[in-house]
């Protein structure tokens, strides 16, 4: 089955990436897996500090992808997988695919700020010519409506 691999973060662009790929996965009988990636500046502190704040950082992941799960079980019937990984976020996304041999597209979310599309889209894209999948950048302004009709 293919996996429609999404990037959970704090950013407000991987909400419209969750949705679409959720549509997506839907509507041609795939899955989602969404990779929520725990930068290692977290964790620059004291051993038995550090500990806890990842603890916390995986009970907040946790509690963010139930919202989207629960979503995405009621309304589009797919039951998404969470992996968690720690470390930069381009490596270990490039990792997590090298690793999961289902994993058939990348979805990223663009953002609308001046600034660019995100580190994300930015990095990944720029090496697009050897990953060895598609992305899709959905963008951060597409409306449901419009994304429903095009998913």
């Amino acid at each position: 089955m293919r996996k429609f691999l999404v990037v959970l973060d704090d950013s407000r662009e991987c909400l419209n990436a969750i949705r679409f790929a959720a549509l997506r996965a839907a509507h041609t009988g795939g899955t989602v897996q969404i990779l929520s990636i725990i930068p290692p500046e977290e964790f620059q502190h004291w051993i038995g500090v550090a500990d806890l704040m990842r603890a916390e950082a995986r009970e907040r992941i946790e509690a963010h992808f139930e919202v989207f799960a629960k979503w995405m079980r009621d309304r589009q019937k797919i039951d998404p997988e969470l992996v968690i990984r720690e470390g930069e976020p381009v490596d270990e996304i490039l990792e997590q695919i090298r690793e999961d041999p289902e994993i058939g597209i990348l979805v990223l979310g663009a953002g609308t700020e001046r600034s660019g599309p995100g580190p994300l889209v930015t990095q990944l894209t720029r090496g697009a010519g050897s990953l060895p999948i598609p992305i899709t950048i959905v963008p951060g302004g597409l409306s449901k409506e419009r994304m429903e009709s095009i998913a």
